[in-house]
């Protein structure tokens, strides 16, 4: 049984010790993380996704404006003109 004792007061020790160290660290506990936090991390996270969405489909709309515009757009078609043929080549006359 007196080991047993001792064990427990060696852990609460070894506890004690590192709740001090991260007061120390990182402030006190109720200081450190806060249901407040936690709703300001997913109203940011939340206006992140909602920010990367809106790009998503505005480059989306811009490339089907762009697809339309161009397909809209006749393509010019090309003429072949045809010159009368040489009997010679330009370097062979004399």
């Amino acid at each position: 049984m007196p080991d047993q004792r001792d064990t427990v007061l060696i852990e609460q020790a070894r506890i004690q010790r590192m709740r001090l160290g991260s007061a120390l660290l990182y402030g006190r506990i109720d200081e450190r993380r806060t249901v407040n936090d936690h709703s300001k991390r997913l109203m940011g996270s939340l206006i992140l996704a909602a920010v990367a969405c809106a790009a998503c489909v505005g480059i989306s709309f811009v490339m089907q404006l762009l697809a339309n515009q161009q397909a809209a757009t006749p393509s010019p078609t090309s003429t072949s003109v045809s010159a009368p043929p040489f009997d010679s080549t330009p370097w062979e006359a004399s």
